[in-house]
């Protein structure tokens, strides 16, 4: 914006000065040149009356009285009534000199030329301080140009600077009043969206902290009655096992309550540790394969060597329960979960067999057919954890369905 109104102030100042200018100037070039003319006239003159009463004195004309006559540049020749010539000063151009003949009373004529060299040095000499006056009001126009444009300027840079802090989550940012109506409108605007926005976020906030610990009560009394039922002594013990299969995921769920209200308050998800993607990858493929056998499907862990990655391990594992427990209810077997190393990124992978018949879209809410994990995640929630992470999670181009979570590289 303060370019533009430089350049455009600049520009008109330079365009006016153009209109003005350059007629200005031709006409004073004109007047320069008629004004020699003129002297040369009267001059011519001069020297004629000069020469007749030199000749009635029969005082000789010679060269040097003639040069003493003449400023510099000047050409003078004088023919007597013999018809002799006398001439001093440089050679005559008549296409470019201003020359000027006039006849010397008594005899003869005498013939004054003004070098063209001189005439345009005095043209020069007359068009310098129009041409600093244009120089000076350039400089002038684009000093006021620059000042003018930062006046104007500052309440939208100021209003951008807020708007900034309000996209990342800072409502109590104080919007000054302005005397330009247009940013005085747009001030406005931003402070009653900077209340809405505060009153919305604060609602959704309780509510999240509202129902995790409306969750987290009937988890806790479920896993404690599973736990009695497992260490009754009237259950049997292919039950009681089975019962105690269910308390890590119980457990998963709980902290997967746990890390959503803490995102939900605004706090970190965690502190991110340096981890080596393949061996946590490995870990969630053992975690979930007795159950992926139980249901009669394969999961496999393509191994690509150590991925090393620093990222907040919480967050990771929860991304991948989803991907694998949706590979496990709507792909073919078998599922591979397998970690990369792309360089500048980091990215693991869950692939299944399944022909693919969906797209990007499956991230956004309201799309999936099912809503949640057993951990209580969907692929939306998913996909805003990645992004929580400065990564993102997509679907890969290809006939078959592979999820592809993608995170910074160890050293961004």
């Amino acid at each position: 914006m303060r370019d533009r109104l430089v350049a455009s102030l600049v520009g008109m100042t330079i365009a006016m000065i153009a209109l003005y200018g350059i007629p200005r100037a031709y006409l004073l070039a004109d007047l320069v040149s008629s004004g020699e003319r003129r002297d040369v006239s009267s001059s011519v003159a001069l020297l004629a009356l000069l020469l007749q009463e030199r000749t009635e004195n029969a005082t000789p004309v010679d060269p040097a009285y003639l040069g003493s006559l003449v400023s510099d540049g000047d050409t003078v020749s004088y023919v007597a009534a013999d018809g002799s010539t006398v001439a001093s000063g440089p050679p005559v151009d008549p296409e470019r000199d201003v020359v000027e003949t006039r006849a010397v009373p008594g005899g003869g004529s005498v013939t004054l030329s003004r070098s063209g060299n001189v005439v345009d040095q005095r043209i020069s000499e007359a068009l310098v301080p129009l041409i600093l006056i244009g120089l000076s009001l350039t400089a002038v126009a684009a000093l006021t140009g620059f000042l003018l444009a930062r006046w104007l300027s500052r309440p939208f840079r100021e209003l951008a600077d807020a708007a900034d802090h309000l996209g990342r989550g800072r409502f109590d940012i104080h919007f000054p009043h302005y005397s330009i109506p247009e940013a005085e409108a747009i001030g406005t605007a931003l402070r009653s969206s900077s209340t809405q926005l505060d009153d919305l976020i604060r609602r959704e906030r309780e509510f999240a902290a509202n129902a995790s610990h409306q969750l987290r009560t009937p988890i806790t009394a479920l896993r404690l009655e599973l736990e009695d039922l497992a260490l009754w002594p009237e259950t049997p013990p292919q039950v009681a096992k089975e019962l105690e299969s269910y308390l890590p995921e119980l457990d998963r769920l709980s902290n997967a309550i746990n890390e959503l209200l803490g995102l939900a308050r605004g706090r970190r998800l965690g502190d991110a540790v340096d981890v080596d993607l393949s061996a946590l990858v490995a870990d969630v493929v053992s975690r979930w394969r007795p159950q992926i056998e139980a249901a009669g499907l394969q999961i496999v862990h393509v191994h690509s060597g150590p991925v090393p990655a620093r990222v907040v391990p919480g967050p990771v594992l929860q991304i991948l329960d989803v991907l694998v427990e949706n590979a496990s209810a709507y792909g073919t077997s078998p599922i591979q979960v397998e970690a990369r190393d792309e360089e500048r990124f980091v990215e693991i992978r869950v692939s299944d067999d399944g022909t693919r018949t969906i797209g990007n879209e499956v991230f956004q809410r309201g799309i999936s057919s099912k809503d949640g994990g057993q951990g209580g995640l969907g692929l939306t929630i998913a996909s805003d954890l990645a992004t929580s992470m400065g990564g993102y999670l997509k679907l890969a181009e290809g006939e078959h369905t592979t999820f592809v979570l993608m995170l910074p590289g160890p050293g961004d």
